[in-house]
């Protein structure tokens, strides 16, 4: 019997592959446990045409954050904060206010835990570091200025 691997099996192929099996261990334990369908036609074609929507889709989304990339590298963001007798901050700029900035001043929503900075807890300029996803990683900057 042959059977398209839905999951990867151990000791017997990665997801996507074609095996032929005996007809017990397919139906009874890698049909039924959902490891894989059985390889008609239907089911080949079925899996080509997903697999090309997933790279579509992959490459939209590539492209997307490709161009984030580039619109955050032409961004500096300015934040006033509050400052003691020595120029240094009450407190500090943390990650979540960056973000916050970040979505009020241009409109770009990113979660916090994508920014690759530390507390900032003096006045100037800092570059920012952001993961994307899909190994891809922008920069952009901030102007922290007393209040």
């Amino acid at each position: 019997m042959k059977v398209l691997l839905v999951k990867d099996v151990k000791n017997l192929g990665k997801a996507g592959e074609v095996k032929e099996v005996k007809d017990g261990y397919g139906q009874n334990f890698l049909i039924a446990k959902g490891f894989a369908q059985s390889a008609t036609t239907e089911v080949l074609r079925k899996f080509e045409s997903d697999k090309k929507k997933q790279a579509e889709n992959l490459r939209f989304e590539l492209a997307n954050l490709e161009k984030l990339k580039e619109e955050l590298a032409k961004i500096t963001l300015e934040i006033s904060k509050p400052v003691g007798a020595n120029g240094a901050l009450f407190g500090g700029v943390t990650k979540d206010e960056i973000a916050h900035a970040l979505k009020e001043q241009k409109n770009i929503e990113l979660d916090k835990k994508s920014l690759e900075c530390e507390t900032f807890k003096k006045l100037g300029f800092y570059e920012v570091s952001v993961k994307l996803g899909h190994a891809i990683h922008a920069q952009f900057k901030i102007n922290i200025k007393a209040l």
